[in-house]
């Protein structure tokens, strides 16, 4: 009964402080290490990854998208809105939920801005929510096949990989992003 109470309890200081976002807070230059990184593995993960990166507007790499929950749930991440491969701005990437939900996982969030448009609402917004101010098409592209050759209809295309832990959900719908100043 005990063990039952402090894992509870565990999990909802762990989600009060996935939503406050300051725990996670790192310098700029380790978030560009760990962005690299992340632009890196989708390369090596998928066949024409860093082609189609650099054949969009724009694109916001949060690398380590930490989701945990216990019925009440919540995300955070940091990353960088890259143009032309040079880093703009940074963004933390955050959300909550209720309903059947257990468990902490990791992963990688890529979300490619395709159109001129597109990459302009998400960067004069102040607080943009996917979803809301903008529809996001999740690319499920198979191992083997060149998502350069996929056709989106959505003028932004986000890419969830790396998943480690164990939680079932990959929906980013409702998610706000938010500009910040890192470290």
């Amino acid at each position: 009964m005990y063990i039952n109470r402090f894992k509870h309890t565990l999990i909802l200081v762990f989600v009060s402080l996935l939503l406050s976002g300051s725990a996670f807070a790192k310098p700029a230059d380790e978030l560009e290490g760990d962005v690299d990184f992340a632009i890196k593995e989708f390369d090596r993960g998928t066949i024409g990854g860093a082609d189609y990166l650099s054949k969009v507007k724009g694109y916001l790499v949060i690398p380590s998208v930490i989701k945990g929950g216990l019925i009440i749930g919540g995300e955070y991440g940091e990353g960088a809105l890259r143009i032309d491969g040079q880093t703009q701005h940074y963004y933390s990437m955050t959300s909550a939920s209720v309903g059947y939900q257990v468990g902490v996982q990791v992963y990688t969030v890529i979300i490619a801005f395709i159109t001129e448009a597109s990459l302009n609402n998400f960067i004069r917004s102040d607080g943009w929510e996917a979803g809301v101010d903008g529809s996001i098409a999740i690319s499920n592209w198979g191992a083997g096949r060149d998502i350069t050759t996929i056709s989106y209809e959505k003028p932004i295309v986000a890419f969830v990989y790396g998943h480690k832990g164990f939680m079932a959900s990959a929906s980013i719908e409702g998610t706000k992003f938010q500009r910040i100043i890192p470290q």
